[in-house]
């Protein structure tokens, strides 16, 4: 795995190599990126994005054309059409500035913002297909946890996720943030519906998921609503996570299908 931005931004910074960074600053029409995206670019590395192809390609040519010059930042206004080999239509403005302490800084304080309004996720369960979720949650903008009652399967997660080892793994659902994202995929039925249940009865929670079947939802929701829940809660469970239209049961496909399913339920509660 390529490293980080920000662990590139910040190793460059500290072995004093030269480098700029480019930020989209405005984007206008259609775009490939918004104002979130920046690559950090040196003599022969980069990291980040501003959204590939062409635009990306020209960006990082005048970037070493800055450094070999030692130039100080500039401004491009970059219409996104037949001259720069791309047919979005739009139209962004990049900023490039050689790195240094205070756009490290500037750019240090940008991430951690963007961090703290980020959607929270918490995996109940580190079997094979919540590792795999895991490894798949590392790779996006989300604040992941990983909760399990079991002390030994927390070795070699990914470092992008934080974890909690929990006698009762219920107390995380109780102190989550509203909007979160709950997957339930434990080794017991019984925690699973008692997991399910907690998330359910919060009525906030922008996703709650359950592996399993259309025959464990059933089950589930019988059990639900003997125990007082309602139909309109029982509703917003997703079981079988990952939906029902792909055969392949392998931990790697059940959980890109899942994130998938998390980014679609995010977005609709931006919308």
């Amino acid at each position: 795995m390529s490293e980080c931005p920000a662990s590139f931004m910040e190793r460059t910074a500290r072995e004093k190599c030269p480098a700029i960074a480019i930020e989209i600053v405005a984007a206008r029409g259609s775009t490939p990126r918004g104002t979130d995206a920046f690559l950090i670019a040196t003599a022969d590395q980069t990291s980040g994005t501003i959204g590939g192809g062409q635009l990306e390609f020209h960006a990082i040519d005048v970037a070493r054309g800055m450094l070999a010059q030692h130039a100080p930042a500039r401004k491009l206004e970059l219409a996104l059409g037949p001259l720069l080999g791309q047919c979005c239509g739009g139209h962004v403005s990049l900023l490039l500035s050689p790195l240094d302490a205070v756009i490290v800084a500037r750019l240090r304080a940008r991430m951690i913002g963007a961090a703290q309004v980020q959607p929270d996720v918490v995996v109940f369960g580190l079997g094979h297909t919540g590792r795999a979720l895991a490894r798949m949650l590392a790779l996006l903008p989300f604040n992941a946890t990983l909760v399990d009652d079991r002390a030994e399967v927390f070795a070699d997660l990914p470092q992008a996720c934080c974890w909690l080892y929990l006698d009762d793994p219920a107390l995380a659902i109780a102190t989550a943030r509203p909007g979160t994202a709950f997957i339930v995929l434990t080794h017991s039925h019984a925690l699973d519906y008692r997991l399910i249940d907690a998330a359910l009865r919060r009525q906030d929670a922008a996703y709650v998921g359950m592996i399993g079947s259309a025959t464990k939802r059933a089950r589930f929701k019988h059990w639900f609503l003997m125990r007082g829940g309602t139909k309109a809660q029982v509703n917003e469970l997703v079981c079988p996570i990952g939906g029902c239209d792909v055969a392949d049961k392998r931990p790697a496909i059940i959980a890109s299908l899942v994130a998938a399913e998390l980014v679609r339920a995010f977005a609709r509660r931006l919308a």
